[in-house]
């Protein structure tokens, strides 16, 4: 069942992009459009050595997929002062983290604990809707994000609050886990099948198949805002 928000963006609209390879159609919402076109906070040059107080970077230099981010904190307020960043990913990701870099700070900068709680779902909601094959591009500004502030803690030695993300091993035999399994909801596999036409989790070991589909509905849920039908 699509989302409200979609149908909102979809109903009597030509679509923005067409992929000449599988004919899927994507329609881009006007504030998508306004955040990809003029981005905010984007930084441009290699920021001063002082000019920021952490830094953040997610992704791969090898196959392009890089995300940095740079914060300005109030160490006594905890609030995000400034929010820059730079990418070289798609629309979906420049906007995405435009939009983030807005939200974290604005109305005075929002507190470190509370921008710890951003969801994706968050920032496609502010953008309009996001097409469902774009939903994992939301998904790096908010990572690099949680490293920045990790950072941030280690450098203040507020060690006991740096989130460790631990990933459990749900097949042995493929040694598939729980980060693998987000990462092919993130990039598309929406269903058992296609989820393990990506990991080959649980086929040589069935026995793990009830918690990775219970683990495909959350990750839909975590991203997608619903359960898809």
């Amino acid at each position: 069942m699509k989302s409200s928000i979609r149908k909102k963006i979809s109903k009597n609209r030509k679509p923005d992009i067409i992929n000449r390879f599988t004919g899927t159609k994507w329609v881009y919402s006007k504030t998508v459009k306004s955040y990809f076109f003029h981005p905010r906070n984007f930084l441009t040059r290699d920021p001063k050595k002082s000019e920021f107080d952490t830094e953040g970077l997610v992704g791969s230099p090898a196959c392009g997929d890089v995300m940095r981010v740079w914060l300005k904190i109030n160490p006594k307020t905890e609030r995000i002062k400034n929010f820059k960043w730079r990418t070289f990913g798609c629309a979906s990701a420049i906007a995405a983290t435009s939009m983030l870099s807005v939200i974290a700070t604005e109305k005075g900068g929002m507190k470190i604990d509370k921008a710890l709680k951003i969801k994706p779902q968050d920032i496609t909601k502010r953008l309009g809707g996001l097409p469902d094959r774009k939903i994992h591009c939301s998904v790096l500004g908010d990572k690099a994000l949680r490293a920045a502030l990790n950072n941030w803690f280690k450098k203040t030695g507020q060690y006991e609050r740096v989130l460790v993300e631990e990933s459990r091993i749900l097949d042995p035999n493929t040694k598939t886990t729980e980060a693998d399994i987000e990462e092919a909801v993130i990039e598309g596999a929406d269903t058992l099948e296609a989820v393990q036409k990506k990991t080959k989790v649980g086929i040589g070991y069935p026995k793990c198949l009830p918690g990775v589909e219970e683990l495909i509905r959350f990750y839909r849920e975590k991203y997608y805002g619903r359960e898809k039908r």
